[in-house]
C-alpha cells in the first residue's frame, strides 16, 4: 500500500482578541514547525471577512512560509477564483513556484464566504461556473500554450501567454470539495486533485463514501483521469497522552469556536450551539464524530476508518485551530508526527518483527551466547596460565641466572 501523506490546513480560524500581527507570525511558525516534523503539505486559505479568517492572500503568506521551510509542499487552500483575473492568478503561481523552488500546489475554490462575494458584488449563482472557466484558462497558461484570446462576461484576455512558466513541469492542481458533488465533478472535468473540506461536518462525512465516484464519472465523460493519491481529506483533531487530558486542553476553545464562529457567525445550517464546554468536547469526541480529541491511538483508528469509509485517498490534512493553548497545540502536532504517522504507514512493523524474532528464537541466540562465553573462558585460562608462568619466573632464585658480566670480562 502506498503510504498516506500528512499535512496541515490553516484556514485560519482564530478567535478575535489576539494581536493580528503576532497571529500571522504564529501561523508562519506553525508552517516551520510542521516542516521540521516531516509533514508533507501545508495549506492556507483566502478570506476577506468574518473577523476569524484573516489571510487575504494565500500566495503572499506562502511566499513567507517558503523562506522559513525547506521541503514541505505549500498549497493554496484555496484561491477563490471568481475574485481574481485568471491571468494574474497564473502569474502569482508561477512566481511563487520559483520562489519556493517548485513546492507549490494550486488549490482553487468558488469562494466559501457569502460575505466576501457580496462585498465584491458577485452573484453566488455564478461563482462555480466562474471557477470552472478560470481553471481552464489557468491550465492553458501554465502549460505554455500559444498566445490565445478569451472573452468572458467577467474578464478578457488578448494574445495571452506567460513569459515565464512554473518551475515544476506539471504544477499540481486541487479543487475544494464540500458536501455537494460539484467540487468532485469539477476535479474530474479538469483531471485535478481534490481537497475535501466537508469531511469536518457530519453531513460531509456521510457524503464521503460516494464522493469519489462523481470525480471518476466526470473524468470519463471529459476524457480525463483522476487519481485517489491526489485526494486530500481534511480531519480535525487535538491529541494528548490521555483522552481526559486532550478533552481538558480543548474544551474551552472548542466551545468558543463552535458557538461563536460556526453557529454565531457563519450560521451553518443544522449547527446548534453547545450548552457548555463539557458538552462541546464530549459530542465532538464521540466515536465516529467529526473530530478526534484523544490519544494517538484514537487518531490512528480514525484515519484507518476514514480510509475504509472513502475507499482510499492520498493525504490526511489536519485542520489547524485554537482549541488548546499554543504550547499544547504544537505538542499535539508533534505527537501526531511521532506516533500516528509511523503507525498508519507501517513504519514500525520492521522493528516489531525484529523484536519478535529475537524473542521467539531465544534458543538460537542462547547457543551463540554459549560460544561467546567459551571464548571468554578460553581467554581467561590463557591469561591465568601466563600469569602463573610469570609468577614462577619471578620466584626463581637469583643464583640460577647466568652472570653475563663475568663472561664479558673473560671474553667468553
Amino acid at each position: 500500500m502506498p503510504r498516506v501523506k500528512f499535512g496541515g490546513f490553516v484556514a485560519p480560524h482564530h478567535p478575535i482578541g489576539e494581536n493580528p500581527t503576532l497571529q500571522l507570525q504564529r501561523d508562519l511558525e506553525l508552517a516551520e514547525h510542521l516542516d521540521k516534523l516531516g509533514y508533507d503539505e501545508f495549506w492556507c486559505g483566502e478570506h476577506h471577512s468574518t473577523g476569524w479568517e484573516v489571510i487575504a492572500s494565500p500566495e503572499l503568506f506562502l511566499a513567507a512560509a517558503g523562506e522559513r521551510t525547506h521541503r514541505i509542499k505549500l498549497g493554496t487552500g484555496v484561491v477563490s477564483l471568481p475574485y481574481h483575473h485568471p491571468f494574474n492568478v497564473a502569474q502569482r503561481l508561477v512566481q511563487l513556484d520559483h520562489m519556493t523552488r517548485g513546492r507549490v500546489i494550486f488549490g482553487s475554490g468558488p469562494g466559501a464566504l457569502p460575505s466576501d462575494a457580496y462585498t465584491l458584488g458577485i452573484d453566488p449563482m455564478v461563482q462555480r461556473d466562474r471557477q470552472d472557466e478560470a481553471i481552464g484558462v489557468i491550465r492553458q497558461l501554465l502549460a505554455g500554450a500559444d498566445r490565445f484570446d478569451h472573452e468572458s462576461d467577467w474578464f478578457t484576455l488578448k494574445d495571452a501567454r506567460l513569459q515565464l512558466l512554473p518551475l515544476q513541469e506539471d504544477l499540481p492542481f486541487a479543487v475544494a470539495s464540500m458536501v455537494s458533488p460539484s467540487g468532485m465533478t469539477l476535479a474530474g472535468k479538469h483531471g485535478t486533485g481534490v481537497l475535501s473540506i466537508g469531511s469536518m461536518s457530519s453531513a460531509g462525512l456521510q457524503a464521503l463514501p460516494t464522493q469519489w465516484g462523481f470525480a471518476e464519472d466526470s473524468a470519463a465523460e471529459h476524457g480525463q483521469t483522476v487519481n485517489r493519491g491526489d485526494w486530500r481529506v481534511v480531519m480535525s483533531w487535538h491529541i494528548a497522552e490521555t483522552k481526559e487530558q486532550a478533552k481538558a486542553e480543548a474544551r474551552e476553545g472548542l466551545y468558543r469556536w463552535h458557538n461563536e464562529y460556526t453557529v454565531g457567525t457563519l450560521m451553518r445550517p443544522g449547527a446548534e450551539p453547545y450548552a457548555s464546554p463539557d458538552e462541546a468536547v464530549e459530542q465532538a469526541a464521540v466515536e465516529g464524530g467529526a473530530a478526534v480529541i484523544g490519544t494517538p491511538d484514537d487518531l490512528v483508528k480514525a484515519v484507518r476508518e476514514m480510509l475504509t469509509l472513502t475507499g482510499g485517498f492520498g493525504t490526511v490534512i489536519g485542520f489547524a485551530h485554537d482549541w488548546a493553548n499554543r504550547e499544547n497545540t504544537l505538542r499535539s502536532w508533534d505527537m501526531v508526527a511521532r506516533y500516528v504517522i509511523p503507525e498508519v504507514n507501517g513504519m514500525l512493523e520492521g522493528y516489531r518483527e525484529s523484536q519478535r524474532y529475537v524473542i521467539e528464537n531465544r534458543e538460537v541466540f542462547d547457543r551463540a551466547g554459549e560460544a561467546v562465553m567459551a571464548k571468554i573462558m578460553a581467554n581467561e585460562k590463557a591469561v591465568a596460565a601466563l600469569a602463573e608462568q610469570e609468577q614462577a619466573q619471578t620466584a626463581m632464585p637469583s643464583h640460577h641466572a647466568p652472570d653475563l658480566s663475568d663472561k664479558a670480562q673473560s671474553g667468553g
